[in-house]
């Protein structure tokens, strides 16, 4: 039969047995120090009091007088007694030099010899000793007593050691309540302290703590999410890797401690991590990504601090782009299938009422038309993806009113770009430029239209249909992508605004797509720049290096 294994003590009952085995031995060691201490002290204060007994005894003028007399007892026994009651010690003893007694505390031992030495008094000295004599065991002092030079007796005064040792047992009864005390009271204080670690520990042992800090170090590590604790100064308690890499905090940068505002972070970034209420789902761009950020605060009575976490949403919003992209292109396939069939009715009714030339040339005329833009984006952009993405938008644009030109100068040649230049942010980049520059165009508006005079605003209507024009061109040095409107322009104190996020003159939930354009740039080492186009719209200019990366650069 096994028996069942003990579960280990808690780290505090552990560390309560530790502190009260310590507050014992503690106590228990200042008891005997004080006892020791006492009792020599205890004997001390006995060898002073006899001894000032003893000489005050020897120096009297009466004792001296008394000795001279023929009957030297019937004085010094009376004086001898009153002495030692007194002065509360055992015996005061006076002697001739031949050590027989004049005085004693039993009378009947008057006239017998002293028991104890002499021989240091009779040589003039003063000296205490522990003798057994006719009361027990005593510290005793012997001094002479001198007429002029002439030693004509000896005085002995004594206390026995029981009385002794009766004071350092009522002083040792006194230590033992006070050492009881004094562990009584360490013992609760230890208890109630335990009891406070035990809630906070959880009733943990010491085996179980560290294997909680190994498991929460691997979580910390492993997690995908970014996590970041922050305490009720806004300091940096805690961030693990996940996190530092979404924010873009170095490894090597020392991040505990620090501050959020001292991170350079983006201003709305910065102002959701030190919210005071909590933040869900919010969408937020550092540098190099899209995150979503969700903040609790730490609330036990007083604000204690803010948990954070991070989730990297740069690649959901780019297949959310794509996504749009390619939903976009299914609607201009639409229009441009309902087109096709409407042209096509009309070239077979042409047939049908006999018209055959007619026919012909509808139907070439048409063909040309849409040929035109295909052969010149295939002709100069030999790079499939940009040139898949500007025949799609192509189609967007006209099923919107608005003609997509690619400008004469624009060349690419299959293989400039090298593997490094990511494809998706090429599509970011170009797409998100063109959508806007549509919608600009379009609605005649545009970016800023309340940053345009009229003035600006009529002409750009009035110089023929809206129209983009993108110009893409790559050379050994770097990529150039142009994107240029009709639309009204930007207004000049709009022009610092238009790469935050959430800027947008189409209403709630959108702003996005320039922040991400600065972003993509940024990754790839690039600038973007805006200015005003020659048609009077707005025209952002992205370059992006295909050598050494260089540090980036956005001006407005």
């Amino acid at each position: 039969m096994r028996l069942p294994r003990t579960r280990p003590r808690s780290l505090a009952g552990q560390l309560f047995a530790m502190q009260v085995v310590l507050i014992a031995a503690v106590v228990a060691g200042c008891a005997v120090f004080a006892y020791v201490s006492g009792s020599a002290q205890a004997e001390q204060t006995a060898t002073r009091q006899v001894r000032a007994a003893a000489v005050a005894v020897a120096d009297s003028p009466s004792v001296r007088e008394a000795i001279g007399t023929p009957d030297p007892s019937a004085v010094l026994q009376p004086y001898a007694e009153q002495v030692r009651r007194d002065t509360q010690i055992a015996f005061v003893t006076i002697m001739d030099t031949e050590r027989r007694r004049w005085t004693h505390p039993d009378a009947s031992l008057i006239g017998e010899t002293f028991l104890g030495h002499t021989e240091e008094a009779l040589a003039g000295e003063t000296f205490t000793e522990t003798y057994t004599g006719t009361l027990g065991p005593s510290i005793r002092v012997v001094t002479p007593v001198r007429d002029g030079e002439r030693i004509i007796g000896l005085v002995s005064a004594g206390i026995t050691v029981d009385r002794v040792s009766s004071q350092v047992r009522e002083q040792l009864g006194a230590l033992a309540l006070a050492a009881g005390g004094a562990l009584a009271l360490g013992g609760i204080g230890t208890y109630v302290i335990n009891a406070r670690l035990r809630r906070h520990t959880h009733g943990m042992n010491a085996a179980e703590l560290s294997r909680l800090h190994d498991y929460h170090q691997a979580t910390l590590h492993a997690v995908r999410e970014g996590l970041l604790m922050l305490d009720g100064q806004r300091r940096i308690a805690l961030i693990n890797d996940a996190g530092r890499e979404l924010l873009g905090i170095a490894p090597e940068t020392e991040a505990l401690g620090r501050t959020v505002d001292e991170l350079a972070l983006p201003a709305p970034l910065t102002g959701a991590l030190l919210a005071s209420e909590a933040r869900v789902d919010e969408l937020h761009l550092t540098a190099e990504r899209v995150v979503v950020v969700n903040t609790r605060p730490v609330v036990g009575g007083e604000r204690r601090g803010t948990v954070v976490t991070l989730r990297d949403h740069t690649e959901l919003q780019a297949l959310t782009g794509e996504l749009d992209s390619e939903r976009g292109f299914t609607q201009a396939l639409r229009s441009q299938a309902h087109e096709a069939a409407n042209r096509l009715h009309t070239v077979v009714s042409l047939i049908e009422l006999g018209r055959v030339e007619e026919a012909v040339e509808f139907a070439t005329a048409e063909l040309e038309l849409a040929q035109v833009l295909t052969d010149r984006v295939v002709g100069a952009v030999e790079e499939p993806v940009l040139a898949a993405l500007l025949l799609g938008k192509a189609a967007q644009a006209n099923e919107r009113g608005v003609e997509l030109e690619l400008a004469e100068d624009s060349l690419i040649d299959d293989g400039a770009l090298p593997a490094s230049l990511a494809q998706r942010d090429l599509v970011t980049i170009l797409g998100n430029l063109i959508d806007n520059a549509v919608d600009a165009a379009s609605e005649g508006d545009g970016h800023g239209a309340a940053g345009a005079v009229p003035a600006q605003r009529t002409a750009a209507q009035g110089a023929g249909r809206a129209r983009v024009t993108v110009t893409a061109l790559a050379d050994d040095r770097e990529l150039l992508l142009r994107v240029s409107d009709t639309g009204a322009g930007i207004g000049p104190e709009e022009a610092d605004e238009v790469f935050r996020r959430g800027w947008s003159t189409h209403g709630a939930g959108r702003g996005l797509g320039l922040a991400l354009v600065r972003q993509a740039a940024h990754r790839n080492g690039g600038s973007v720049e805006l200015d005003r186009a020659p048609e009077g719209g707005a025209r952002f200019t992205v370059r992006l290096p295909l050598g050494d990366r260089t540090a980036t650069e956005v001006t407005a």
